[in-house]
């Protein structure tokens, strides 16, 4: 039995939340149509490098369409593919999801949580669009419904997030999950892998960093090219600026990585996953994310180690 109450080998989110909830918390996706501020001009244009968000969003997310037609279309498409879920979340997914004036954040989360079916939101989004405003209202409402933010740090160097457009630096990611976790909102964050102008001993560096913040939550994707983006054009130019993943290769990667990992952060996924026909770069295959969990959990049997192995607590505070 290991911290996180069971016999995995890594600290799974969703168990940790079935365990809590007594049920799957099922998210269903919403687009409102929010843009980012390296993509309108606050802080940058064309966004990310690597974003071609409109490629892979589930149908029914359609910005014209009211929040709780959304949600009903949601429902319908996913009752159909679990059908044994009872407990729904909305889950703004799409770009930078506080991007904009709390009162229109008001009216937008207010709307989702109307709906008799959605009991809480998790919320996407960059650490240069929180404020303290902002937060304390997301606070308020965690003490009622399930609240989840996630933000999209994707690297923990700086030099990285220049060449990806991000917009924010590193110590912007840091003060917004401090300010997130004084109020004691569940955080989490996003992290790529196979970023170009990272090694995989870079790569591997940065299990310390994200020990050293108040996450509860962390979710890992490799790099995938997709195309119609910039990234995609370099890497037609440069492809020897990537170090992009083969499976066996991420697998042995990520493993690594979660030794490294603080067992308590919860990890809500391993890897991305994205329609075949959209990728540019090197392809896994018709490989879901299911069965990227269960290779790298059948990996870890293996070598008989678990989450957290390798783990070496911060004494210095």
């Amino acid at each position: 039995m290991y911290p996180w109450g069971n016999k995995r080998h890594f600290h799974s989110l969703s168990d940790s939340l079935r365990q809590q909830y007594g049920t799957r918390l099922q998210k269903l996706t919403i687009n409102v149509g929010f843009s980012c501020p390296n993509r309108d001009g606050t802080v940058a244009t064309g966004g990310c490098t690597f974003c071609n968000n409109e490629g892979f969003n589930p149908s029914y997310c359609d910005p014209s369409k009211p929040i709780y037609l959304q949600i009903e279309e949601g429902l319908s498409f996913i009752r159909k593919r679990y059908p044994r879920a009872t407990r729904f979340v909305a889950y703004f997914q799409a770009y930078s999801n506080t991007h904009a004036p709390l009162a229109r954040l008001k009216e937008i989360y207010d709307e989702a949580l109307q709906h008799p079916a959605i009991s809480g939101l998790v919320i996407g989004t960059r650490p240069d669009c929180v404020d303290e405003e902002k937060l304390d209202y997301l606070a308020r409402l965690a003490k009622q419904y399930f609240i989840k933010i996630e933000y999209g740090l994707e690297s923990c160097y700086d030099n990285s997030l220049k060449r990806i457009n991000r917009g924010h630096t590193f110590r912007e990611s840091q003060d917004a999950i401090a300010m997130t976790a004084k109020r004691k909102l569940f955080t989490g964050i996003h992290l790529i892998f196979g970023l170009p102008g990272e090694n995989r001993t870079q790569m591997l560096a940065q299990a310390d960093m994200i020990n050293r913040l108040p996450v509860q939550a962390v979710k890992f994707h490799q790099l995938q090219i997709v195309k119609d983006t910039p990234m995609a054009l370099e890497y037609e130019q440069n492809p020897g600026d990537f170090a992009l993943f083969e499976l066996d290769e991420y697998v042995d990667f990520v493993v690594s990585f979660v030794e490294r990992l603080r067992p308590d952060i919860a990890i809500d996924r391993f890897s991305g996953e994205i329609p075949p026909r959209l990728i540019a770069g090197k392809r896994w295959g018709m490989i879901r994310s299911e069965a990227v969990v269960r290779k790298v959990e059948e990996k870890m049997k293996v070598l008989d180690t678990h989450q957290g192995r390798l783990y070496i607590p911060d004494t210095s505070k």
